[in-house]
């Protein structure tokens, strides 16, 4: 049987959430614990520095245990990432799972070598749809997900077979030239955001083209961007032809409208693996 932690590194969270999500992992047969401060509340966060690192930390040296899983993301991670000993994780590694905020796991997971999965989280399991977590299962029990996404017009038709990374825009541009920046020379990148502006999405897009995390991609696949404002004078262009536009210059596919994000459809990515991904007139598909 899998043991499966359950902790909050970023925003705080409702009990109530953490409670649905044991209750349904347990009826699909985990061991489920939580943390200490998983449902602790510290202005925003779930607790102090202190309280998140600690919870943090001690499921990452817990030796018996297969997954973290973080509850949400928010904002927070950044703030404890560096405090943190991956000494004993390197020896027994597990599969720390999250989206949004959690990006910021996810990149440093990738620079040490180790799988992380972009998935859903307990704030959202009663909300997702048997889709999302479905996949976030097969993930857990090893098995593939097959996810076919319908045809689009500004998608760029191609194959590609390579490692996936990425997560969050906003995250991934706030880490350039940080220790935790992300290597995407021939591989798959993922990226998905909220909240945005539209002429934020594209400043975002130009900094990981002028940091050259573009020309050397093996592919592009664009998750939800949800909840996206105009400005007042607008933007002229929607979010779909910004991310077009920064990538039409390069040869490799792209796949807009990937289940995968702020969205209730948030299936499972497992970055650090190798994935396939097929751009063509019908649709894409992506196998992992």
């Amino acid at each position: 049987m899998k043991k499966i932690k359950i902790v909050s590194p970023a925003k705080s969270i409702e009990s109530s959430k953490i409670e649905f999500a044991k209750g349904y992992l347990r009826s699909k047969g985990f061991e489920v614990e939580v943390g200490e401060f998983a449902s602790g509340e510290h202005h925003y966060f779930s607790g102090t520095d202190a309280e998140r690192l600690s919870d943090m930390q001690q499921a990452l040296d817990d030796e018996s245990l297969d997954v973290i899983l973080c509850s949400r993301g928010g904002y927070g991670s950044v703030r404890i990432i560096d405090q943190m000993d991956f000494t004993k994780f390197l020896k027994n590694p597990k599969l720390v799972i999250g989206y949004s905020d959690i990006t910021v796991f996810h990149n440093r997971m990738n620079l040490m070598g180790q799988l992380s999965v972009h998935a859903t989280c307990p704030l959202n399991f009663e909300e997702n749809t048997e889709q999302a977590l479905s996949s976030l299962l097969n993930v857990l029990n090893e098995k593939q997900n097959n996810y076919q996404i319908p045809a689009y017009s500004l998608n760029k038709p191609g194959l590609a077979e390579a490692e996936i990374v990425g997560g969050n825009l906003s995250i991934l541009y706030s880490l350039i030239g940080t220790n935790d920046d992300l290597e995407t020379k021939g591989k798959i990148l993922f990226i998905e955001d909220i909240g945005e502006a539209i002429y934020s999405i594209d400043r975002m897009m130009w900094a990981l083209k002028k940091s050259g995390k573009l020309s050397a991609l093996a592919g592009l696949v664009v998750g939800g961007m949800t909840n996206l404002k105009d400005s007042e004078i607008p933007y002229g262009k929607s979010a779909d032809e910004v991310i077009f536009e920064a990538v039409q210059e390069y040869n490799f596919p792209l796949a807009f409208h990937f289940p995968a994000g702020h969205i209730n459809d948030n299936r499972a990515i497992v970055f650090g693996k190798k994935a396939s991904l097929n751009v063509s007139e019908k649709g894409a598909i992506f196998i992992q």
